[in-house]
C-alpha cells in the first residue's frame, strides 16, 4: 500500500479552509517554531507572518514542495535550506492588493483623511480635491497585482502607463522598460510601485526619482517598504510637494512617533495589502490544486525558486 501524501499546515485555519481532501492525503499541523514531526514531508506551508525565519526548521527534512502563503520571496534564496522547492501564492493575494490600492488612492485623490480628522475636531470642512477620472497613472511593476490593479484603474477613466524589467506589447499596448523611467515621471499624476523587492529594485524610488515626480503627485508603495528610501520618502513628503500613500515602509513597522505619520499628506496602512478574509479560502484552493497535481504526478504551479 502507497504511503500516504502527508502535507503540513501552520495552523487551524488553514487546515479547516481545507475541508475534505482526497483519500491518499494526510495533513498534519507544523507552525515550525518546534522540532518538524517527521524528516520526510511531501508539502510544506510555512506560517504567513515570519516565514521567512521560518525556513530554517526545514533543514534536514527531505520536501518535494514547500508554499508560501504570500507572493513576494525576497530573502528566501538565502534562508531556504538546499534541496527544498519553493513556489509563491500567485492568484492567492492579488486582487485583495489592487482593492486596498485603488482604497488608497481614493483615499488620497478625495481628501478623506482630511474629513476625517475635520470631523474628529467636530468641523465641516467640505474642499474640492484632484479625484481620479482623468489622471495620469504609471504603474511600475506589471506583474500580477499590477495587472489586476490595472483592471480597476481603467474603469475610472484614467490613462495607465504600465513599466515592467523589461519592455514588451500586450492587447493593451506598449509595456514601458524600467529605463525609461526619467521620461515618464514627469507626466504622472500618481504612481504606483508595485515591484519585487530585489538588489535591482532596493531604493529604486529615491530622491532622483521622486524629484522627477510633478508637484503634488501622489505616490503610492504596495511592494516592499527598501524600494523606497525613506528618507528621500520624508524630504518630499515633508516639503509638501509630494504626497504618500503606504503599505510598506522601511523600517516596518515605523517606530511610534516617526515624522512620517504624522504628515496629513501620508497616508500609510499596516501592510494589509492581502490581509482579507479572502485570503483562507483562495490560499485553500491553491493548495488543494498543488495537492492534486502532486497525486497526478503533475509539476507544481508557481514554482520560483530551487535551493540546490
Amino acid at each position: 500500500m502507497a504511503s500516504p501524501l502527508l502535507v503540513s499546515v501552520p495552523g487551524s485555519s488553514l487546515r479547516d479552509a481545507l475541508g475534505d481532501l482526497p483519500d491518499g492525503v494526510e495533513l498534519i499541523e507544523w507552525d515550525m517554531a518546534s522540532p518538524p514531526p517527521t524528516d520526510t514531508i511531501d508539502i510544506v506551508v510555512p506560517p504567513y507572518m515570519g516565514a521567512i525565519r521560518a525556513l530554517g526548521a526545514l533543514e534536514g527534512v527531505t520536501t518535494r514542495l514547500v508554499q508560501s502563503q504570500s507572493i513576494g520571496y525576497d530573502g528566501v534564496a538565502e534562508m531556504l535550506p538546499p534541496g527544498h522547492r519553493f513556489a509563491n501564492a500567485a492568484t492567492v493575494h492579488e486582487t485583495a492588493t489592487a482593492e486596498l490600492t485603488l482604497a488608497l488612492i481614493l483615499a488620497s485623490q478625495r481628501g478623506i483623511p482630511d474629513f476625517v480628522r475635520a470631523a474628529e475636531r467636530g468641523e465641516w470642512a467640505p474642499a474640492r480635491h484632484p479625484g481620479l477620472a482623468d489622471q495620469h497613472v504609471l504603474i511600475i511593476g506589471y506583474g500580477g497585482v499590477g495587472k489586476a490593479i490595472e483592471d480597476r484603474l481603467l474603469p475610472f477613466e484614467t490613462t495607465v502607463e504600465r513599466v515592467a524589467r523589461t519592455a514588451r506589447h500586450d492587447e493593451r499596448g506598449p509595456i514601458h522598460g524600467i529605463s525609461t523611467l526619467p521620461e515618464l515621471l514627469p507626466f504622472a499624476d500618481i504612481v504606483i510601485v508595485a515591484v519585487p523587492l530585489s538588489h535591482a529594485t532596493e531604493h529604486l524610488v529615491d530622491h532622483r526619482f521622486l524629484s522627477l515626480m510633478p508637484d503634488g503627485a501622489l505616490l503610492v508603495n504596495i511592494a516592499r517598504g527598501r524600494v523606497a528610501d525613506t528618507d528621500a520618502l520624508l524630504e518630499h513628503a515633508t516639503s509638501g510637494r509630494l504626497r504618500l500613500a503606504l503599505d510598506v515602509t522601511d523600517p516596518e513597522p515605523l517606530p511610534t512617533g516617526h515624522p512620517l505619520l504624522a504628515l496629513p499628506n501620508v497616508l500609510v496602512s499596516p501592510h494589509i495589502g492581502g490581509a482579507t478574509n479572502a485570503m483562507m479560502p483562495r490560499m485553500a484552493r491553491l493548495l488543494r490544486e498543488q495537492i492534486e497535481r502532486m497525486l497526478r504526478d503533475e509539476s507544481p504551479l508557481n514554482v520560483v525558486l530551487e535551493a540546490r
